[in-house]
């Protein structure tokens, strides 16, 4: 009983490596977007996101080499959500604001010009859109949809609070976060 027990352990240990080995190889190519503005970048994780049984977005997470999940803010990263769904840009705005004062309290002045600024940034998406963000700290947030430039905001404590949705400890998605993060050091 005990030799079968190790040998599934193995087994399952095994297949575990061989899984993540395979995810490995076949890291997705950077969105050009993300190669052209973070050339370096590494593929750190993807994740799906469902809400109420509905999918959502497919999340994409590439990062400087050095980047440290615990260092967040360090290094710099983009994150590109191919959307699943249609959805109003004001919506992804308003959704987004929701998440970011879970991490904390926040000025309503300043809610509301960084809720203005996501609403000219963030267009309608149909399905198969896609939504990229890259962080560059110190520099705030610069916006791409479907590859072209949709605009920045240059506030890096909106960065902070903006990519902390996905990234941060205070997450609404711990299991997306984990997932985001697998190929990024601790």
């Amino acid at each position: 009983m005990s030799r079968r027990r190790t040998l599934g352990t193995l087994a399952i240990a095994s297949a575990a490596w061989m899984s993540r080995v395979r995810a490995q190889q076949t890291a997705p190519t950077p969105w050009p977007e993300v190669a052209a503005n973070l050339p370096d970048a590494v593929f750190s994780g993807s994740a799906r996101l469902r809400f109420w049984g509905f999918e959502v977005y497919e999340a994409q997470l590439w990062v400087e080499p050095g980047f440290q999940a615990s260092r967040l803010g360090a290094h710099a990263l983009a994150l590109s959500l191919t959307y699943l769904r249609n959805l109003r840009g004001q919506a992804i705005a308003e959704r987004s604001m929701t998440e970011m004062r879970r991490q904390g309290p926040l000025d309503d002045a300043l809610a509301t010009r960084w809720l203005a600024a996501m609403a000219c940034v963030f267009p309608d998406v149909r399905d198969g859109d896609r939504l990229t963000g890259l962080w560059h700290p110190g520099e705030g947030a610069r916006f791409w949809f479907n590859g072209a430039a949709r605009g920045q905001i240059d506030d890096d404590v909106f960065a902070a609070r903006f990519f902390g949705i996905w990234l941060g400890d205070a997450t609404s998605e711990p299991a997306m976060r984990q997932a985001l993060l697998a190929g990024a050091a601790p």
